[in-house]
């Protein structure tokens, strides 16, 4: 199949999140399954600074915005991956994208990005057609790409190169729904008839994303609990009730994690490698990681947190526990950045707790490594969490999860029980309610469990062993292309 990937963002050409990793390591997979892939990306300033070997393919294309038209570029690198046969193109119109940032500054979101990703999007189909692609799947990522979905129904449907194009649309943060004033769907060149409230209107504005997510063949999000939570008032963000309306064609498919570069076994930033088979290394690592927080050397349980400092991640509720915490025989490890009143808190914590608890408030990519190898166990009680990562890298790193049971967090960590201990599925510790009492009650429970040198490797062993890998995340995007081509 040729699946064309559409993204703002794609590592190592532009980044600001978790998308731009998303879409940088899932190509390589599915062509390890038989597929072609073709990306398509703003030809933002950053690519520019981060890629030397722009190749211009000599296309342009004329793009109506409103009463006029704009005109782009279409350039090309090489493979993205060494091992990758993937072709990246990149839409030029520098007016649109050549700045520093990708979507706004520090004051707000750039003032016209409704515009932009409207010329992005008709550019990349016009692009697509010049270059003579014929998708059997477009897959759009987030609000940007989300009109692709409405102009294939609509502008672009008796196109020959889109005939039995399927269309897949997914969805990594709905809290970013691209919503504009109703006057900006003049430049979309759609048919005024389409801003109503069961396509592209709502309160009053036009959405780009409801727009995908009603005219899309399926929609996906980074897990399968976050799927349903989604379709709640809780999780919504205000559509849910679109999302319920089109949950027949809904799914989760959890991320894949690169075990290139978060592997015990290989990882060259932290002081000794280890695996499932031989642990022996991990003592090494805690031991280097209770030096470097310059905690005392001694074997008591050492938990990890590597997170944004930030309401959703569960951090009241961690700084309400802590004076309880404190008073069990542990060493706490605290790495990352955010809200100012976080930063605060966590100050006076180190200041308060120096032998037992090390704060860093910075991000370092070496010290993230060096945490998730030294700890025990990493905590994780978020608010809401569409798939997370690092219980992941934990899993591998033989480090525990203790985690609130919610989005990704529900689907890749199986609590510790009598039952999940004995079919071999437990490799960690969850609790369901956001609540302060469940999180100590998770963590005591924890601590009781590693005094029990059998119970806890089995644990520890359990989720060494699981496969997190973007091929098998590829498997399920591959399945859900062939289901919409029957």
């Amino acid at each position: 199949m040729l699946i064309i990937q559409i993204s703002p963002e794609v590592y190592p050409y532009a980044k600001t999140g978790g998308l731009a990793d998303v879409v940088g390591s899932l190509p390589e997979h599915l062509e390890g399954l038989g597929n072609k892939i073709v990306i398509f990306m703003p030809l933002f300033k950053k690519v520019k600074e981060n890629v030397s070997n722009l190749i211009n393919t000599g296309i342009s294309v004329n793009i109506p915005i409103g009463d006029s038209v704009r005109k782009g570029n279409v350039w090309k690198t090489a493979p993205h991956l060494q091992t990758s046969k993937t072709e990246v193109y990149f839409i030029q119109r520098d007016e649109y994208f050549h700045r520093d940032t990708l979507y706004g500054t520090e004051h707000g979101d750039f003032a016209d990005n409704a515009e932009r990703f409207i010329f992005f999007s008709r550019a990349v189909l016009e692009a697509v057609k010049q270059l003579n692609l014929k998708p059997d799947i477009v897959h759009c990522h987030d609000w940007q790409s989300s009109l692709v979905p409405v102009y294939l129904k609509t502008i672009y449907k008796d196109e020959p190169n889109f005939a039995g194009t399927k269309t897949v649309l997914t969805i990594h943060n709905l809290a970013y729904q691209g919503l504009f004033w109703h006057w900006d769907m003049k430049l979309t060149g759609l048919d005024w008839s389409l801003f109503n409230w069961r396509q592209l209107e709502f309160w009053g504005k036009l959405n780009f994303l409801k727009g995908g997510i009603v005219f899309s063949d399926a929609i996906t999000t980074v897990s399968p609990t976050y799927a349903k939570e989604i379709q709640t008032q809780e999780y919504g963000c205000g559509i849910e009730g679109v999302l319920q309306t089109n949950t027949g064609k809904l799914s989760g498919i959890i991320n894949g994690i690169d075990y290139s570069q978060w592997n015990p076994e290989l990882d060259t930033l932290i002081p000794a490698k280890f695996s499932a088979k031989n642990i022996k290394g991990k003592t090494a690592c805690k031991k280097h990681l209770q030096q470097k927080c310059e905690l005392p050397v001694k074997d008591v349980p050492v938990i990890g947190m590597i997170t944004r400092l930030a309401d959703q991640k569960g951090l009241d509720l961690v700084v309400s526990i802590f004076e309880e915490l404190m008073k069990q025989d542990l060493q706490f490890a605290v790495l990352g950045t955010g809200e100012e009143k976080y930063h605060r808190m966590f100050r006076d914590i180190s200041q308060k707790y120096r032998d037992k608890a090390a704060v860093f408030i910075m991000f370092n990519n070496q010290l993230a490594h060096e945490i998730e190898a030294g700890s025990d166990m990493f905590l994780m009680p978020s608010r809401y969490e569409p798939c997370g990562l690092n219980q992941i890298y934990s899993l591998k790193y033989g480090t525990v999860p203790i985690v609130r049971a919610t989005g990704g967090l529900a689907d890749t960590i199986t609590n510790a029980s009598p039952e999940t201990l004995k079919n071999g599925a437990a490799n960690g510790f969850a609790f369901k309610n956001y609540s302060a009492q469940e999180l100590l009650q998770t963590i005591l429970r924890a601590l009781d469990a590693y005094k029990n040198k059998t119970t806890w490797a089995k644990i520890r062993k359990n989720g060494m062993t699981q496969d997190w890998s973007w091929k098998r995340s590829a498997r399920e995007y591959t399945d859900l292309y062939k289901k919409l081509r029957k």
